[in-house]
């Protein structure tokens, strides 16, 4: 098992909508992340800085393939083209990069 964090910005007139659409998530994305192996998904939100931070656990074999898998599936690409115009991507993320990956500098059970 792997523990994975990521952040990217909320814009502010979009925190409401955000929230909703977190509150009502499709069944099918939720089961496309089950299905990549993505385990203990949360995602925080920090106002009024409007920073969202993601965690997981992946409890696959291959993150690159699995992640390729929902990136290319239809309805979670439909799920990004209402989530995404909510968010402002961090300019130092890496050039592939929506959300900016975190390394993980901590750990305690």
């Amino acid at each position: 098992m792997q523990r994975m964090g990521m952040v990217i910005g909320l814009k502010p007139g979009k925190v409401t909508e955000y929230k909703r659409l977190h509150a009502a998530a499709w069944p099918e994305i939720l089961d496309m992340i089950s299905t990549c192996n993505i385990t203990n998904y949360s995602i925080f939100l920090k106002e009024p800085e409007n920073m969202l931070f993601g965690y997981w656990e992946y409890c696959g074999e291959d993150f690159a393939a699995d992640a390729a898998k929902m990136a290319a599936d239809p309805m979670t690409q439909k799920w990004w083209d209402v989530c995404m115009p909510c968010q402002v991507p961090l300019e130092t993320r890496k050039e592939e990069e929506w959300w900016a990956m975190m390394e993980e500098v901590f750990h305690h059970d």
